[in-house]
C-alpha cells in the first residue's frame, strides 16, 4: 500500500477511490498519470469517483461491481446512499481457478500450539465443561445452577443452593479419580480448583418449542456442534420433558457429527425427576464432577493443521476491506497452506461476490450448492419485505460501507485467495480442511454462534466500528481495521491492523504478527478480550416461524 498517498484504488479496473483520511474540497487527486481537483469534501473512509459517471453506469471496487449511479457523477463526487444504489453482478458460466498462488509457510512448518487432544482426533485451544438446557423452560434453572457453582468456585453471591455446591466441591476436590479409575487425593487453589479446566459455561436461548419440528432439529444440531466441539470437554443437559427439542434428536445429531461420541454427557429431565431441588441438586454434583474429569486432561503440543479458524466480521467500516479483512485472509490462506481449517461465514455479505466464491470451489457440486443456498437465503428475506440490499448498517454507511455489495466486495477479504473444498449449510459441522463456506446470517452473534457450532477451535474476528462479541467456549480474537478503534476501544480489540491503513505493515507482515498472537491464544498463554471480558453471546438462527 502506498502510504504517501491520502487515498487509494484498490484494484486497476476500479472507478472508485477510497479516502486514507479527511480529503478537503479542492484537494489535487493523482491517478493514472492524471491530476484532477476534488469538487467537495471526502470523508476518510469514503469513496469517490476517479472519473465522471452517468447515471445508470456501474461503479467497480476490488474489480466488481458494488453499485450503480443513481445520477450524473462529476470526478471526484463522494460516493453516498442518495447517489448509488446496490447492484451486482449476475453469476455467468464457471470458470473453475486451476492455479492457487499459496503463501510462504516455510519458516511456520514446525510451529506448534499446546492444546487438549480429544478421541476424534480434533485439538481444543480451551477446555470447558458446559451447561444448557434444551429448551427456554430451563432458562431459569440454569441461572440458579450457574450462580451456585460460581459462588462454590469462588464468587461472592448468595443463594440457596450456594452451601449444597461447596459441600459438592469439597467433597470432589478431596477424593478425585485417577484416568486409571483408583482414587487419589487432590490439591488446588481455591480460586481455580480445576487447573486444566478454563471454567464451566453456562448458556441459555429461547428456543426448543413453540417453533417448527425443523426448529427443534435444528437447535439440536446446533447443540450437538457444541458438545462435539474440541473446546468443549463435557456437558450437563437440562429438559423440561415434552418440548419438541427431545433428548432422542440431540443424540441423533450427535451419532452424525460423531458416531463415537465419549465425551462425558449427563442429562437431567425435570418432569421425571420430580421437584427442582432434585433437578438441581443433581445437575450441581454431576457439573462439578464433570469438571473434575476434564480436569484429568492436560495441553499438548499440536501441529498447526489443527487449526480451525473461523472468519466473521462485524461493525465493519470502509477500512475493513483493505486492512483487516485481507490480513485475516491471508492469514487464512496460511493455515490452510499449513493443512488446517478456515471457515467463512455470514452469506448476506458474500452477495456479490457469487462469480469469484463459484470459480474458486474444488467442485461443480460445491458450487452449486453455494448458489441454490444463496438464492433461496435471499428469496426468504424477499418474501418478508426484505433483501440482501438491505444488510448494511447505519453504522456501516456511516463510515463509508453504502451498497451491500461494496460491504460483501470488503467482507469476502477475510476468505482469502484458497480454493474452497466444502459448502456447509447451518448447523453442518466442519469434516474437511482447507476453505469451508458456512451459511449463515450477517448478525454477528448468530454467525459466531454457528461458527462455533461447527467446529471452530479459534475466531478471527474484524471490525472497524467496535463490537464487544464474544462466544461462550471459543476464543474470540478481535482485529481492528484502524488505529483509532485500537487506542478508543483498548478493552475489546486484541490486534490493531491499522498499521496496514498507516503504511506501517504489509499485508504478510501484519498477518505473520496475527498469526503469532492466535498461536499464544491457543496455547492458553494469552487470554482474548471476549474471553477476559466474559463476552459470552449465544443465539441460535431460527430458520423457520413460530406456531
Amino acid at each position: 500500500m502506498n502510504n504517501q498517498q491520502p487515498y487509494i484504488k484498490i484494484h486497476p479496473d476500479d472507478n472508485v477511490c477510497v479516502a486514507l483520511q479527511n480529503l478537503m474540497a479542492g484537494s489535487t487527486i493523482l491517478m493514472n498519470g492524471t491530476t484532477f481537483i476534488l469538487p467537495e469534501d471526502v470523508q476518510a473512509k469514503h469513496k469517490f469517483t476517479i472519473n465522471d459517471l452517468i447515471k445508470g453506469q456501474t461503479l467497480k471496487m476490488y474489480g466488481i461491481v458494488v453499485g450503480t449511479a443513481e445520477v450524473d457523477l462529476p470526478q471526484g463526487a463522494a460516493i453516498t446512499v442518495h447517489n448509488v444504489a446496490h447492484t451486482t453482478s449476475p453469476v455467468t458460466e464457471r470458470q473453475p481457478v486451476t492455479h492457487w498462488v499459496k503463501p510462504d509457510v516455510s519458516h511456520w512448518q514446525n510451529f506448534t500450539f499446546k492444546g487438549y487432544h480429544r478421541k476424534d482426533g480434533s485439538v481444543g485451544t480451551a477446555n470447558y465443561w458446559l451447561v444448557f438446557p434444551l429448551v427456554f423452560c430451563e432458562n431459569k434453572n440454569i441461572e440458579i445452577i450457574k450462580e451456585a457453582i460460581s459462588d462454590a468456585l469462588g464468587c461472592n453471591k448468595y443463594h440457596k443452593y450456594k452451601a449444597f455446591a461447596k459441600i459438592q466441591l469439597n467433597q470432589i476436590l478431596n477424593l478425585s479419580v485417577g484416568p486409571d479409575n483408583t482414587l487419589f487425593q487432590t490439591t488446588s487453589d481455591i480460586h481455580r480448583p480445576f487447573k486444566n479446566v478454563d471454567g464451566v459455561k453456562f448458556i441459555t436461548h429461547q428456543m426448543g418449542c413453540g417453533g417448527t419440528r425443523q426448529d427443534a432439529r435444528t437447535l439440536c444440531g446446533l447443540l450437538a456442534g457444541y458438545l462435539t466441539n474440541p473446546n468443549v470437554a463435557g456437558a450437563t443437559v437440562l429438559s423440561l420433558g415434552c418440548q419438541n427439542a427431545q433428548y432422542e434428536i440431540l443424540r441423533d445429531e450427535l451419532q452424525v457429527r460423531d458416531n463415537h461420541f465419549a465425551k462425558p454427557l449427563y442429562y437431567f429431565d425435570q418432569q421425571t425427576l420430580g421437584t427442582e431441588d432434585i433437578l438441581i441438586e443433581e445437575s450441581i454434583k454431576a457439573t462439578l464432577k464433570g469438571m473434575s474429569l476434564a480436569n484429568l486432561q492436560e495441553r499438548k503440543e499440536a501441529p498447526l493443521s489443527k487449526l480451525v479458524i473461523g472468519l466473521e466480521c462485524g461493525g465493519s467500516d470502509g477500512f475493513s476491506g483493505i486492512s483487516a479483512n485481507p490480513t485475516v485472509g491471508y492469514v487464512s490462506d496460511m493455515v490452510v497452506t499449513l493443512g488446517g481449517t478456515a471457515v467463512l461465514a455470514e452469506f448476506p455479505e458474500l452477495c456479490g461476490v457469487e462469480q469469484e466464491l463459484c470459480n474458486r470451489c474444488a467442485t461443480d457440486e460445491l458450487a452449486d450448492k453455494f448458489l441454490d443456498l444463496m438464492h433461496r437465503y435471499e428469496k426468504s428475506a424477499i418474501l418478508v419485505g426484505s433483501g440482501f440490499d438491505m444488510n448494511p448498517s447505519p453504522g456501516n454507511i456511516k463510515d463509508g460501507l453504502i451498497t451491500d455489495a461494496m460491504k460483501s466486495a470488503g467482507a469476502a477479504k477475510k476468505g482469502g485467495t484458497s480454493p474452497i473444498t466444502d459448502v456447509l449449510d447451518y448447523p453442518q459441522k466442519v469434516t474437511k480442511t482447507g476453505l469451508n463456506l458456512l451459511n449463515t446470517p450477517g448478525n454477528d452473534v448468530e454467525s459466531t454462534t454457528a461458527l462455533a457450532g461447527s467446529g471452530c477451535n479459534i475466531i478471527l474476528f474484524t471490525t472497524g466500528l467496535g463490537t464487544p462479541t464474544g462466544n461462550p467456549v471459543v476464543p474470540v480474537i478481535k482485529i481492528s481495521s484502524n488505529s483509532d478503534l485500537t487506542q478508543r476501544m483498548s478493552d475489546i480489540i486484541d490486534f490493531n491492523a491499522g498499521v496496514v491503513i498507516e503504511g506501517k505493515l504489509g499485508i504478510a507482515d501484519a498477518a505473520d504478527q496475527l498469526l503469532n498472537y492466535i498461536i499464544a491464544v491457543a496455547s492458553g498463554e494469552i487470554q482474548a478480550k471476549a474471553t477476559i471480558n466474559e463476552q459470552n453471546d449465544f443465539i441460535p438462527w431460527k430458520r423457520g416461524v413460530s406456531l
